[in-house]
């Protein structure tokens, strides 16, 4: 009796999601989509044709191609690998923090404690075990490569992102779980160059878990009440793979 209420109860919970919004967070990715400039474009190829008996395809592209997740592994020796990531770690309460309005001014805003702060002000603390995504509304510029990438006639890089500063202060004041961005790289290009390297998804990573980016859509989302799902493929020893991220929110 007492597992045939359990079953209702997952049953019931299921139609209840049905009936709420879902908003695919992911980019439909080819050939001519931006990636990122040190990998070869994606590769799709026929191997046989309705004509055939059936339509089968190879794809060939790095592992972080299109919305992808990172693995630990992506950065930092001996973490782990996607296959090693546990399932209830890819469904999170997600936080959308929307920075759209600093980067209208400056595309290459650094995300703040101060931006952090008002939005706490505005929504309330951001709750322990959340994905929190970045809203910049660059997703808006794909698949446009000169546009995504932002360089100037000088060449320097002007995208928005995160600092080391405030992930240190999500993940050890906020308790948050995992992150997420509409860019190619956790770090703005200016906290690249104050670094040298990609110090924010290092830390990121060195905090034994994951990030998705590439992320779109975040602009249908509320800043808390969503949940996120990222669904992923399970090749061995995999330090990324393109992924399948959606959210559910309640129909308002």
């Amino acid at each position: 009796m007492g597992e045939s209420v359990l079953q209702q109860d997952v049953l019931q919970a299921l139609q209840t999601l049905k009936k709420q919004k879902w908003v695919d967070l992911t980019h439909t990715f080819n050939s001519q989509s931006p990636h990122f400039h040190a990998f070869n474009p994606a590769k799709f190829d026929t191997l046989f044709t309705h004509d055939d008996g059936f339509f089968a395809q190879q794809f060939s592209f790095a592992g972080q191609y299109g919305t992808h997740l990172d693995a630990p592994i992506h950065f930092v020796r001996d973490t782990r690998y996607i296959e090693e990531l546990h399932l209830q770690e890819l469904v999170l309460p997600l936080i959308v923090v929307d920075i759209t309005a600093q980067v209208q001014k400056n595309p290459g805003h650094t995300v703040t404690i101060e931006d952090i702060l008002s939005f706490e002000d505005q929504n309330g603390i951001i709750e322990a075990d959340s994905f929190v995504a970045l809203r910049t509304d660059w997703s808006k510029r794909w698949p446009d490569h000169d546009t995504f990438n932002n360089i100037d006639e000088a060449g320097v890089a002007h995208v928005p992102g995160w600092s080391v500063e405030v992930l240190s202060f999500l993940f050890k004041e906020r308790g948050i779980k995992a992150i997420g961005h509409e860019t190619f790289d956790t770090d703005s290009s200016e906290e690249y160059r104050k670094h040298g390297s990609l110090a924010a998804e290092y830390f990121v990573l060195e905090q034994d878990t994951y990030q998705v980016e590439l992320l779109t859509n975040l602009d249908q989302l509320p800043a808390k009440g969503a949940v996120i799902f990222n669904i992923v493929a399970k090749p061995e020893k995999a330090s990324g793979f393109p992924v399948r991220s959606f959210a559910i929110t309640p129909n308002q």
